[in-house]
């Protein structure tokens, strides 16, 4: 008989690497190996690795391996993103649009006072042809965001959780249709039709009795090579794909579809994809080109650094305050403005969409090392600043009616309860839409 002892690990092993925690870990300790082998004796290795070039040139996918890691791994991560969405949008945060309506609203400024302070300091600064980098502080990385919060944000109010990831998954939505619609050089239609025709026909087979990956994945696989060709960035197909996973219980199973396949496909995003990535993007060398003076001192680095920080925490407090004193929306219970600091300074983590917006944006090699060394600096510094607003947070006294809305606040869970450790969806976080019982439910 086959031993049982191996699905208990693996069972163990996806639960390590599905934490938040980790996965943050992961990409920390991509991005320092990379940026230590940049910068070493030996760097031209790290180069030549990454300019590498695999892939059948007949299909014109013959890619280097800094290519396959943006635009094929990412498009994993991409995958994930777009199960989460859909998620949200069926049964989760995003559901109640009067519950999602504040930190929806705080995503936007979030990203929009960014791009307004980049705009202004590459301009002020005399550099007006870094403006086609305007989306890179507008960027929020879910994973490290999430990350930081899990460690340093226990003991405060689970729903502070809910509320940051409401707000990164609407800033990631943001950020997928700017790439769509602004870093696309050149549309070749005939290949997005078949690149779409690729995500119906996958749709279609998600939603059978039994789904059959000898199917699902290689029409995924063409689904990406043709957007790929199409002009479009790839991994808008991971985001297309990952929508048209059902999201509501079909034909009498335990847990829905977004369920299962976030289950199977986030340890390999969170363990390979996303540290990968970082690994071949965050290879910024300082020692050459003029040194890291040179590099920080374009003004690309100072509009992303005060991007990051202060657009921000400007934005999202800012947005939040104006929506909460003029319309009828409210903050959800337990949670006050003065959580919003460390909401604001965690979505200033930029690093994974950010890194990948700045590959988009420039074609000069300074350029895209001022940008990739600010969105580095920038993560970093609101990392740490987040976790210190985060431990003074919750060390001060809460009142019964945070929110303020004159109802008093009801009971929850807090962050660092057992049920709060994996980023994984919860499998079962309610009543949860089943067909014939919902008839009025998309899925």
């Amino acid at each position: 008989m086959p031993s049982t002892s191996n699905p208990s690990r693996r069972d163990r092993a996806r639960s390590w690497v599905t934490q938040e925690t980790t996965g943050g870990f992961l990409l920390i300790g991509a991005a320092v190996i990379a940026l230590i082998w940049a910068n070493s004796p030996v760097r031209e290795s790290y180069f030549s690795l990454t300019e590498l070039v695999v892939g059948p040139s007949a299909i014109h996918l013959d890619l280097s391996l800094g290519t396959w890691a943006a635009d094929g791994l990412l498009a994993i991560f991409f995958f994930v993103v777009g199960v989460e969405l859909k998620h949200e949008f069926v049964a989760g945060s995003l559901r109640d649009v009067k519950q999602a309506g504040v930190p929806m609203l705080a995503a936007v400024g979030g990203m929009a006072v960014p791009a307004a302070i980049y705009a202004a300091v590459v301009v002020l600064a005399g550099d007006p042809g870094a403006l086609s980098g305007w989306a890179i502080p507008a960027a929020t990385d879910i994973a490290f965001a999430l990350a930081v919060l899990a460690v340093f944000g226990r003991g405060l109010p689970s729903a502070l959780r809910t509320f940051l990831l409401t707000l990164a998954v609407v800033d990631d939505l943001l950020a997928i249709i700017v790439i769509a619609v602004f870093y696309t050089d050149e549309l070749h239609l005939q290949y997005l039709a078949v690149a779409l025709a690729a995500v119906a026909a996958f749709a279609v087979l998600v939603r059978l009795k039994k789904m059959r990956w000898y199917l699902l994945l290689p029409l995924a696989l063409v689904a990406w090579a043709f957007m790929h060709e199409a002009g479009i960035h790839a991994t808008i197909a991971g985001v297309l794909l990952g929508l048209t996973v059902p999201a509501i219980i079909r034909h009498g199973e335990a847990h829905t579809r977004t369920h299962e396949l976030e289950h199977h496909i986030k340890p390999i995003s969170a363990g390979i994809a996303l540290p990968v990535f970082a690994f071949f993007s965050a290879g910024v060398s300082v020692v050459d080109g003029g040194g890291i003076g040179t590099i920080l001192g374009q003004p690309v680095v100072l509009a992303i650094v005060l991007g990051l920080i202060a657009g921000k925490v400007v934005g999202v407090l800012g947005v939040t305050w104006v929506v909460i004193k003029i319309t009828p929306l409210r903050l959800p219970d337990r949670i006050g403005v003065r959580d919003l600091l460390p909401v604001g300074l965690l979505a200033g983590i930029g690093f994974t969409v950010a890194l990948l917006i700045a590959e988009l944006s420039f074609t000069d090699a300074e350029h895209t090392s001022g940008a990739k060394a600010a969105i580095l600096a920038a993560s970093l510094l609101a990392a740490v600043l987040a976790a210190i607003t985060l431990r003074w947070d919750a060390g001060e006294k809460r009142s019964r009616d945070m929110n303020e809305d004159g109802v008093l606040d009801s009971e929850g869970t807090d962050i660092g309860d057992p049920d709060e450790e994996t980023g994984l969806i919860d499998p079962d976080p309610g009543p949860i839409p089943t067909e014939g019982r919902r008839p009025d439910a998309t899925d």
